[in-house]
């Protein structure tokens, strides 16, 4: 993937419940990576039809102002509790995805079969040593999932995850957590990224599939109402202390959640992420709900800027 014909450095998150085809359009026409969970269909043949009707929309061309359509990525969940991953990665093999986002697990035969048809795999990790398993299994990048990510973020400062894992690799590594800016666009390739990875700031686009009222309370919130539990999914996760409140919930008396188990987020008999809604700490900068290509053409904006002004101090520095 020649990043060097993106419109930003720039990876739209797959989110659960909330990533879907016109979000991932939108952001593909508007020159960044959409990604979306392949876990967001209930079946592998409702999932093909979505990668049918992204590869229908990303036929259309980019948007006005972007020279080039950016690559669609799917998340395919590698853990040995998703009864679907199988028959998924058989549709992501024919439809032959360019871009694959792996999580909960790294395995050489998954990597394998996307590369087979000349396609890349990203894979979600929290550490240098969830980095180093990640590379042993042959995949082609990383993306530095660091504290403040929506969903199930990490606990490292971004400097110092980015940092380690530069030092094991010189293959792609996208950063998340809380980039919400194109200054933090330009931020993370400045401490050693080659891309951003932002979440937060699409779900409040109107092609996101969150509800209104998430939406809404996501431009209230700040980054203090984010709360970093496993109690919800399983494994630790950000979410919007006010949406755990309005289930009724109270996290000081809840009991730990059981293992991770993705058949039982697939039939979605949990409330979370369905009715528990996630955020990263990026939340206190976000005031409104743009279209994605409204989005994007401001982060293009303010990623220019911030390049143009650091290059003036790196001036001053001589």
């Amino acid at each position: 993937m020649d990043i060097a014909h993106l419109s930003l450095p720039l990876i739209a998150s797959p989110m659960f419940l909330v990533s879907g085809p016109e979000l991932v359009v939108a952001a593909c026409r508007s020159g960044v990576i959409g990604a979306f969970p392949a876990l967001n269909r209930r079946s592998t043949a409702e999932y093909e039809e979505w990668l049918e009707q992204i590869e229908r929309g990303c036929n259309d061309g980019p948007v006005d102002g972007v020279a080039a359509i950016a690559p669609h990525a799917v998340n395919l969940i590698v853990h040995r509790t998703n009864p679907r991953l199988n028959a998924d990665l058989e549709i992501t093999v024919k439809h032959r995805v360019p871009v694959v986002i792996t999580s909960l697990g790294a395995v050489r035969d998954v990597v394998a079969a996307v590369q087979s048809y000349g396609g890349i795999v990203l894979h979600d990790v929290t550490s240098a040593r969830h980095g180093e398993k990640a590379l042993k299994a042959g995949v082609d990048g990383l993306i530095a999932v660091s504290a403040g990510a929506g969903g199930h973020g990490g606990t490292l400062n971004p400097f110092a995850l980015v940092g380690e894992l530069r030092r094991l690799t010189d293959k792609l590594i996208a950063l998340g957590g809380a980039v919400s800016t194109g200054g933090h666009i330009a931020a993370a390739l400045a401490m050693g990224a080659d891309l951003a990875c932002a979440g937060t700031r699409f779900i409040a686009t109107r092609e996101s599939m969150a509800s209104p009222a998430y939406k809404a309370m996501l431009l209230e919130a700040g980054a203090d109402d984010i709360v970093y539990t496993p109690k919800i999914s399983g494994i630790n996760a950000n979410f919007i202390a006010q949406s755990i409140r309005d289930n009724g919930l109270d996290l000081a008396t809840l009991p730990a959640h059981d293992v991770v188990d993705m058949e039982t987020e697939l039939n979605q008999t949990s409330r979370a992420w369905k009715d528990i809604w996630s955020a990263g700490h990026g939340v206190g900068l976000i005031h409104d709900v743009p279209t994605v290509a409204e989005l994007c053409a401001r982060l293009r904006t303010e990623y220019r800027e911030t390049i143009e002004r650091l290059y003036v101090r790196a001036q001053n520095c001589r």
